[in-house]
């Protein structure tokens, strides 16, 4: 059977269960490089957005679509849900949750990125209404530009201008920029701070703490000067 929009229906067994795999036999990245990079947007956006009960950080989590229908997925390498609660999931079910991510970014490599750019693209648009779709080649040589930004206009995507040198991304009140070392990453233009990983925010703070003793030991070594200056003068 079929809607007005022409997508099959799959009605559910007689017995009303339907089993949604929780992993797809695929490994999780094609390289470290990706994976690498998946993990650290992934935590970064967590961390960003911590105190927001209502927003869900997740990626390489399949997410079913079509409900009795478990060929019906996709595993985005990062997404984000606005208006869902933050808790942990084993899969993503559309019609449990009652919306699709707001945000996805997708690593492509040479295995992907033509379905990335075809099958994925018209998915998120069409079917799963993704605002925001982001795609960067961590290799440099099967996307033009490396970084694309597509953001969802009456059910089409139409490419996100750069603004200076980054991406902005709506969703997230947020850009993805290269930093000087040529790394991707993303960019807070509200606070002009870049999203850190925990390792680097705990050597943040280290410095920060390491810079505190030092403005303190120079206050009391400057006190003691002028006090031995009053005592000298008397």
């Amino acid at each position: 059977m079929a809607n007005s929009k022409g997508t099959t229906i799959h009605s559910l067994p007689a017995d009303g269960q339907v089993y949604y795999p929780e992993s797809d036999g695929k490994p999780m990245a094609e390289t470290d490089v990706h994976r690498d990079l998946m993990i650290n947007f992934i935590e970064m956006l967590k961390n960003h957005f911590q105190n927001r009960s209502d927003v869900y950080v997740s990626g390489n989590l399949l997410l079913y679509y079509e409900e009795g229908n478990p060929r019906k997925s996709v595993a985005p390498d990062v997404f984000v849900v606005l208006g869902v609660e933050k808790k942990q999931r084993r899969t993503y079910l559309l019609w449990e949750e009652g919306k699709g991510p707001d945000f996805v970014l997708e690593l492509s490599s040479k295995n992907t990125y033509r379905t990335d750019l075809n099958r994925k693209k018209e998915l998120y648009a069409q079917v799963l209404g993704v605002s925001e779709y982001f795609l960067y080649d961590p290799d440099h040589q099967y996307l033009n530009p490396v970084l694309q930004g597509y953001r969802l206009v009456d059910g089409d995507y139409v490419q996100i201008s750069p603004v200076a040198d980054r991406i902005p991304s709506n969703v997230l009140d947020l850009a993805l920029r290269f930093k000087a070392d040529g790394e991707l990453g993303l960019y807070n233009p509200q606070t002009q701070t870049w999203l850190l990983l925990a390792e680097e925010r705990a050597e943040q703070t280290e410095e920060r703490a390491e810079l505190a003793e030092a403005e303190l030991a120079r206050l009391r070594a400057e006190l003691q000067r002028q006090l031995t200056q009053q005592t000298n003068n008397q």
